[in-house]
């Protein structure tokens, strides 16, 4: 290390991503709406929607196979309703939880569905969703990883 350079901090909005990540990891439930509807007016749009992303998969990802899923989805989506990406990324949750709890979802919503959504479905273990990603997966390696799990699937 040069000791001439003087050291770089970290730009103050690096400083928010992580403190906005540590209170959302901590917020209680009944604050949460508040909490993420705070963090979205961060001046810094990048990061702030980037902070929410990140809280909104980890909730999804615990709460997506249980029954609180569908009333905190629906609080997170109009905390969100503003940024379309973010609500689509709760409307993809949905759809990956339909799929996964096997209940009703259009097989035109999964193939119109971003990339994330297709191989996280691909990964997964519904084979109706497998056979359609197998496919009509928009990429390469969404269509192998749905062909891969059809096989290990079928091996059973």
């Amino acid at each position: 290390m040069n000791h001439d350079t003087p050291q770089q901090e970290e730009p103050d909005e690096h400083l928010r991503f992580w403190n906005y990540l540590s209170e959302l990891e901590q917020v209680a439930q009944a604050d949460e709406v508040d909490l993420v509807s705070g963090v979205l007016t961060d001046p810094v749009q990048a990061m702030a929607q980037s902070a929410v992303l990140r809280h909104l998969d980890r909730q999804a990802a615990d709460l997506h196979c249980g029954p609180d899923y569908e009333s905190w989805a629906e609080k997170m989506t109009q905390a969100t309703t503003r940024y379309p990406f973010l609500t689509q990324r709760l409307h993809e949750w949905s759809l990956f939880r339909a799929a996964t709890l096997r209940q009703p979802w259009r097989p035109d919503a999964l193939l119109d569905s971003s990339n994330w959504l297709q191989l996280k479905t691909a990964e997964a273990w519904n084979a109706a969703a497998l056979e359609i990603l197998a496919d009509g997966g928009r990429t390469k390696r969404i269509r192998n990883t749905a062909r891969i799990n059809l096989k290990k699937q079928s091996q059973r």
